[in-house]
């Protein structure tokens, strides 16, 4: 083996066909279920490949091989390594499942190559775990063994830190904490703008993950935040991540939706009751959202989760490279498309009904075709509806301001 040709083969059962192996490892949004954080691909010979992950790292390459169902290859030079490298990917039928043979070829050696091969073999082997449990059975073990804070994130930006007396303008802030979990536990409230963790930057969502790679439930890490202006560090437990029980065919998942979006509906109805129109106008600061475009946002996150649903359902999911934030003008117009409060309810209820209909509008077929995707597109919706809660909360808050 000469010096500068070193490889690392990698094997792997799936119970899946070859033509959906070789759709995971073609298609960008399926690359995003098992491998990376963020995928773009021209899947045909030639073609580009390119695969970035929140940690900052990135790979990109050229397809040099491609027979559909058995064989593909693909160059491969990432962030800070030496040189390019190849992938080669064989896939055997073997029973009633897949057997893939990888070799990852073309590594050096020397000091200069330590990191690389390091990633080589350890990122290949998980990864590949979770390409057999995702098409398997479907759970991303990214998601299923990561911890959580317990937090839900709300917008950041240096408008909002002036607002809120933040001498930072970069951070996570915190749109409320969720009971029983860590950050709550630690005493983290609404409006608090996590800046570390272990004495890693936090400026970002990105880097809030990349931050949790690695650690499990019960590890403690130590939380640095600022409250207004002062600068405050605690020690914060990670909490055991819920999971929720994923329905398996389309039927039980819509009447799951059906009746996560009867309950919303409920609370909003009660909430809203014998609400006057100066009531769902009136604005604690100029910078607080009123109820009216409370509601507005929510229209705009049901059509948003609309178009998301259909996009994983088609297999090619957008991506931006950031959040563009809840923008106003957003708000004005549908305000200016439905200017009272029972127009709005009434938009934002037909909304709850669009959405559980293209649910349960969802090919039946998919959740075994899909596994991966179905259980990404189920997760979400089973979850607790931590975002409706806290603008429920928004709401209570400006309606006890303005009756006031």
């Amino acid at each position: 083996m000469s010096p500068e040709n070193q490889s690392y083969d990698f094997t792997q059962l799936i119970q899946a066909s070859p033509k959906q192996v070789f759709y995971a490892f073609t298609n960008a949004t399926a690359l995003k279920e098992w491998l990376s954080d963020f995928a773009t691909t021209t899947p045909r010979l030639g073609g580009r490949i390119y695969l970035a992950w929140n940690s900052g790292y990135y790979a990109s390459g050229e397809f040099t091989a491609f027979d559909p169902d058995t064989h593909l290859a693909f160059t491969w030079f990432g962030r800070n390594e030496p040189a390019p490298t190849l992938v080669d990917v064989t896939l055997v039928l073997q029973d009633s499942g897949t057997l893939i043979r990888m070799v990852h070829s073309g590594l050096g050696s020397g000091e200069i190559w330590e990191d690389t091969i390091k990633e080589v073999k350890n990122g290949w082997a998980t990864s590949l775990e979770n390409l057999a449990s995702a098409l398997e059975s479907g759970p991303d073990l990214r998601v299923v063994l990561r911890p959580m804070l317990g937090i839900t994130v709300g917008d950041f930006d240096a408008q909002q830190a002036e607002h809120l007396g933040v001498p930072v303008n970069e951070g996570i802030r915190l749109d409320s904490t969720l009971e029983g979990m860590g950050a709550y536990a630690a005493g983290l409230q609404k409006d608090d703008v996590i800046v570390e963790m272990d004495g890693r930057p936090i400026n970002d969502w990105a880097s809030l993950v990349t931050a949790m790679d690695g650690r499990r439930a019960g590890d403690i890490v130590e939380v640095t935040f600022y409250r207004r202006d002062e600068k405050m560090t605690t020690r914060m437990e990670l909490s055991r991540r819920p999971i929720p029980d994923i329905p398996t065919t389309v039927s039980a998942l819509a009447q799951v939706v059906k009746e996560r979006y009867d309950g919303l509906q409920a609370q909003l109805d009660e909430l809203l009751s014998s609400v006057s129109e100066s009531e769902a106008s009136f604005k604690i600061s100029p910078d607080e959202w009123n109820v009216k475009e409370v509601l507005a946002h929510l229209i705009h996150s049901e059509r948003d989760g609309q178009t998301d649903l259909a996009e994983m359902v088609g297999g090619q999911v957008r991506w931006a490279d950031d959040y563009a934030g809840n923008l106003d003008m957003r708000n004005s117009a549908t305000l200016a498309a439905f200017p009272t409060l029972i127009e709005l309810r009434q938009e934002l209820k037909r909304m709850y009904l669009e959405s559980a209909a293209l649910y349960a509008s969802i090919p039946p077929e998919f959740p075994q075709q899909r596994k991966g995707t179905w259980w990404g597109m189920a997760y979400y919706v089973c979850e607790e509806p931590y975002h409706d809660y806290g603008h429920f909360e928004q709401i209570e808050s400006s309606l006890q301001a303005a009756r006031q």
